[in-house]
C-alpha cells in the first residue's frame, strides 16, 4: 500500500466551491478529490447540487468561491473550452448530439481545431489538412467499433437509441484526448443490456489511465464502477468513502429517502 507521505495528489480536486442562484445556495463549501486513474462518484438526492458541481468543475458555470485544481494548476473559473483544452471534458445528462450529422462527423466536430477550419491554411497546406482529416477519421472509427456504434457511422445521430447516445457522447469527449471526463447520469434512460456495454467500455478506458469523475443516480452502477463515494445533501458534503461504506450511513438513508434508520 501506499504510503501517505509519497501518495500522488489528486488529479482533479476542489476546495470550499460556493454556488447560489439569488437566494437559493446550491452548492455551499463543497471540497471533492479526484484521483488519477480512478472512478470518484458523486451521488445524492435530487436538488443535492451535484450537477452544479459539475458544472462548476468543468468551467460551465464560475463558483462564486472556491479553488478548482487540475494537476498543479489552479483553473479556477477557466471556460470549458479551455480546460478541454487541458484534458478536462464533461458529457450532460441530456445528450448533446448533433441530430442532423452523422453518427461519424459528431466524432469529427469533436477535434481540436485544425488546419483546415481557416480558410489560408486549407489553401496554403492543403495536404496536412489531408493527413489531418484522415487521422481524424481513423480515431473516430477505433472509437466507433469499440463501442459497436461504427456500423451506424452513417446514420443521422438522431436515429441512436439512448443508450447509443451515450456511447457517442462519450466516444465524442474522447476525441479529445482527456485526462479525466466528468459524467453526468451516463446511465440514464439506457437499457440494461447496452448499460452493460457502457459499465465494461468505461472500466476498459480506466484500465488505460482514464480518470472519471461521475453523478449518477443508479446505485448499482455506482457500486459496479466507483472506487471511492461522495454524498451530497442540501449543496453540503454528508460522507464520503467506499459504495458500502456510504449505503450503511443512516444519514444517507434520511437523505434520500427522508426516513430516520
Amino acid at each position: 500500500m501506499t504510503s501517505a507521505a509519497t501518495k500522488e495528489p489528486p488529479l482533479l480536486q476542489a476546495r470550499d466551491m460556493k454556488k447560489s442562484y439569488g437566494g437559493l445556495e446550491a452548492v455551499a463549501g463543497m471540497d471533492i478529490d479526484i484521483p488519477r486513474g480512478q472512478i470518484t462518484g458523486l451521488i445524492g438526492p435530487n436538488g443535492a447540487g451535484k450537477t452544479t458541481m459539475l458544472n462548476m468543475l468543468s468551467g460551465v458555470e464560475r463558483p462564486n468561491a472556491g479553488v478548482v485544481s487540475l494537476g498543479t494548476r489552479d483553473v479556477t473559473g477557466m471556460p470549458a473550452h479551455r480546460l478541454a483544452g487541458l484534458g478536462l471534458v464533461r458529457t450532460f445528462q441530456i445528450c448533446r448530439d448533433l441530430g442532423r450529422l452523422t453518427v461519424l462527423e459528431n466524432l469529427l466536430v469533436a477535434r481540436a481545431a485544425q488546419k483546415g477550419e481557416s480558410i489560408i491554411g486549407a489553401l496554403v497546406r492543403p495536404r496536412v489538412v489531408g493527413l489531418q482529416e484522415e487521422q481524424g477519421i481513423d480515431a473516430a472509427r477505433v472509437l466507433l467499433e469499440r463501442v459497436g456504434l461504427w456500423r451506424l457511422a452513417d446514420a443521422p445521430a438522431a436515429s441512436l437509441s439512448g443508450g447509443q447516445k451515450k456511447l457517442l457522447e462519450l466516444s465524442r469527449a474522447l476525441m479529445l484526448k482527456p485526462q479525466v471526463v466528468l459524467l453526468d447520469e451516463p446511465a440514464a434512460g439506457v437499457a440494461p443490456a447496452m448499460e452493460a456495454v457502457l459499465v465494461k467500455f468505461i472500466r476498459e478506458l480506466v484500465s488505460e489511465g482514464l480518470t472519471f469523475l461521475i453523478v449518477e443516480h443508479d446505485l448499482d452502477v455506482v457500486a459496479a464502477l466507483c472506487d471511492e463515494v461522495y454524498v451530497m445533501a442540501a449543496g453540503r458534503l454528508l460522507t464520503r468513502g467506499n459504495f458500502a461504506e456510504v449505503t450503511a450511513d443512516s444519514r444517507v438513508l434520511e437523505a434520500y429517502l427522508g426516513v430516520r434508520a
